[in-house]
């Protein structure tokens, strides 16, 4: 199961470092469909940087700790990253719909890509836990 995590960590990792560029860019957006979905008009509001920096550097980082979290077998650790990812996640994907009204495709896939890396990662710490219970209950008299 780790490894499954941390090929969706590369791939989260390498969705954030495609979206990244955007956020500098003036150029039309290669994302730039239609009017319900632009990746330029997300990356460059407001709400695409926290404390000054860009939300896509922060998704590089937090997939490279659940990365290195799933390599290291740290299975609540890794779940409770997930589900602090897929908070954020989620209230950015509440900005695009409700505050900007358009959606990005990166963000979209970023978000499903969290959002399978939060399930597999509770589906991780729950084997483990119902492994401990069991050993447990075969220890004791």
């Amino acid at each position: 199961m780790r490894y499954l995590l941390v090929c969706l960590s590369l791939a989260g990792v390498l969705v954030s470092a495609l979206t990244l560029p955007l956020h500098y860019s003036t150029a039309t957006e290669p994302c730039d469909i239609n009017a319900h979905w632009d990746c330029g008009t997300v990356n460059h509001s407001s709400f695409s940087v926290v404390a000054h920096v860009p939300v896509a550097i922060l998704g590089i980082a937090g997939y490279l700790l659940l990365g290195c979290l799933s390599l290291a077998r740290q299975r609540f650790l890794t779940f409770l990253v997930a589900s602090l990812g897929f908070l954020f996640a989620f209230r950015l994907s509440m900005i695009e719909q409700y505050g900007l009204g358009v959606w990005c495709l990166y963000c979209a896939i970023s978000q499903a890509i969290i959002a399978f890396t939060l399930l597999f990662s509770l589906a991780w710490f729950t084997a483990e836990y119902i492994a401990l219970k069991r050993a447990a209950r075969e220890v004791s008299p």
